[in-house]
């Protein structure tokens, strides 16, 4: 037997020592966040009511790629992690944009061998 535990129980904390506390966010950023979100979504179904020809897919990419950066940053506290989250964060983005790229490459070059005469 170890004998009796310590007083402030099993783990021991200098008394002195602050406790550290994690972000605490307002409860007015996250409605400014909710509001810029739903904003943004309706520009969104706004502009797919309006014909800009190639652009159209572009546009709402643009649009999805800045809801998920302030959802991420927000939401997901990355804005006030510490440096290493960030780097990983931006690793998985990294490395989606490598599958992205890559799957991109095999559906562009589909055409550039004809098709076997017992599959047209």
């Amino acid at each position: 037997m170890a004998g009796p535990l310590p007083r402030n129980g099993p783990f021991r904390f200098q008394q002195d020592t602050p406790l550290v506390m994690g972000h605490v966010a307002s409860k007015s950023m996250y409605y400014g966040i909710f509001a810029a979100l739903m904003v943004l979504t309706w520009i969104t179904v706004a502009v797919a009511y309006v014909d800009l020809g190639a652009a159209n897919k572009a546009v709402a990419l643009g649009i999805a790629t800045i809801k998920a950066t302030l959802v991420v940053l927000f939401f997901m506290h990355v804005k006030e992690s510490s440096r290493l989250t960030k780097v990983i964060v931006a690793s998985g983005f990294f490395f989606l944009a490598i599958l992205v790229a890559l799957t991109m490459t095999d559906y562009a070059s589909r055409g550039f061998l004809p098709m076997p005469p017992g599959l047209q």
